[in-house]
């Protein structure tokens, strides 16, 4: 079962979540996501890393490793 839980991490870094009652009781694993913010404030969606990364010239030519396999 996966439940999904949105939260707003406070200056403390203390979090209480309440855990739905058909979630049985024992170990359990947590992973936090953060959300990616821009600039501006806004959520990031598509292109909201355009302009971070450069792309070399030549990304898709056959690598030179890989010559005996092609």
């Amino acid at each position: 079962m996966s439940v999904t839980q949105t939260v707003e991490v406070p200056v403390s870094h203390r979090l209480t979540i309440d855990v739905p009652s058909e979630i049985p009781a024992g170990p359990v694993i947590i992973t936090f996501t953060p959300k990616v913010i821009s600039k501006n404030g806004e959520r990031g969606g598509f292109g909201c890393a355009k302009g971070e990364f450069i792309m070399a010239d030549d990304f898709d030519e056959p690598l030179e490793d890989f010559k005996d396999y092609m």
